[in-house]
C-alpha cells in the first residue's frame, strides 16, 4: 500500500500552469465571441461559408466545413469571403495576458 492518507504537495510548476490559466485570454465567453466569429472587428476567423455563412481561420478549414456539411456541392475557394479583407483588426489575438492577478 502506498501512502498514509498525506496531502500531496503541490510543485512550482503545477502552480505557474494555474496562475497562467486563470490570468491569460484564451479567446473564450464573451471576450472572445468578437474574435471567434470574426464578424466587424475581424477575430479569428477569416474566410466566410458562401452557403451557410459558417466562419473558418483558414482554408484547409474551411474545406473541411465544406466537405462535411456541403458535401453534394464542388468545393469553390474563390467564392469564399475573407473578413480579413473588409475589416483590418486593431484588437490583440487571443493568448493575450489579460490580467496580472497574481
Amino acid at each position: 500500500m502506498t501512502g498514509k492518507a498525506k496531502p500531496k504537495k503541490h510543485t512550482a510548476k503545477e502552480i505557474a500552469a494555474k496562475i497562467d490559466a486563470a490570468t491569460t485570454n484564451r479567446g473564450g465567453g464573451k471576450a472572445g465571441l468578437v474574435d471567434r466569429t470574426g464578424a466587424d472587428k475581424g477575430g479569428h476567423a477569416k474566410f466566410e461559408c458562401p452557403i451557410c455563412k459558417a466562419t473558418a481561420p483558414d482554408l484547409k478549414s474551411m474545406q473541411i466545413h465544406h466537405e462535411a456539411k456541403h458535401p453534394k456541392l464542388p468545393f469553390e475557394g474563390d467564392k469564399l469571403t475573407n473578413l480579413h479583407a473588409s475589416a483590418p483588426s486593431e484588437k490583440p489575438k487571443p493568448g493575450v495576458r489579460g490580467s496580472l492577478k497574481k
